[in-house]
């Protein structure tokens, strides 16, 4: 009578453990993902592929996976693009900046391409670089509005787009009215922009501050100043809501 065959019970064998030596778990701050060297290495010059280019410099978790202390959230999509080069049409923007992150150079050149970030990057960010102070304007507006925000439901101030240097003289009268009247002003401007430019910029405003979790309106402000022209052309009201 012939005994069991255990070979397969306890300890795997050398071959085994060679077999799968290529395998790698990783915990993305608390994603867990299964891939192998082959994966993580397929751009060669990537930061991703540096990491496990030897043996891995990295910390372990509990269960001895590679810990990377980063939102995981969306490294599911980078895995599939060097898996498959399946490009992600979801979460792009996130993607994105993960793939900025580990350096994939091949993935951010496809990403940049796709509408959610041509818009944004060659569109958008193009339109605001030419616009002066912009980001140093916002933060003026969301700390003016944080501190009129006192035992009030919302909060208003009042913004000046500038469109050129001819048109500043013309403002000027008003801007002193305003600020007689203790209205808080931002001006944006004056620089180079066609006479659409307020709808774009008020736009970009909005988006922005809404980003950072506020939540803001616009309307078209005039005085009851007898101006030579019309205020509301350049003067709109941005309220921001605090509850």
């Amino acid at each position: 009578m012939s005994l069991p065959d255990y070979k397969s019970v306890g300890k795997p064998s050398s071959a085994v453990v060679q077999l799968h030596s290529s395998i790698v778990q990783l915990n993305i701050g608390g994603h867990v993902y299964s891939t192998t060297l082959d994966t993580l290495r397929k751009i060669p010059n990537s930061k991703l592929a540096e990491m496990f280019r030897g043996p891995p410099n990295l910390r372990t978790d509990a269960e001895g996976r590679y810990f990377l202390d980063r939102d995981g959230t969306h490294f599911g999509q980078i895995l599939e693009y060097l898996r498959m080069q399946t490009v992600p049409i979801h979460h792009v923007q996130e993607v994105y900046r993960e793939a900025v992150f580990y350096d994939l150079k091949p993935l951010v050149k496809v990403l940049e391409e796709m509408p959610q970030l041509f818009g944004e990057t060659v569109g958008r960010q193009q339109f605001l670089s030419r616009v002066p102070n912009y980001q140093e304007n916002l933060e003026v507006i969301i700390r003016v509005a944080r501190a009129e925000a006192v035992a009030a439901r919302y909060s208003n101030i009042i913004i000046c787009v500038l469109r050129s240097e001819e048109v500043v003289a013309r403002y000027n009268d008003a801007m002193s009215s305003l600020n007689a009247e203790k209205e808080s002003v931002v001006t944006f401007g004056p620089w180079k922009s066609p006479t659409t430019v307020e709808e774009d910029l008020l736009d970009c405003i909005k988006m922005d501050i809404e980003a950072k979790g506020y939540r803001v309106s616009f309307q078209r402000h005039s005085t009851d100043k007898g101006f030579l022209f019309k205020s509301y052309d350049f003067f709109y009201k941005l309220t921001f809501k605090w509850w």
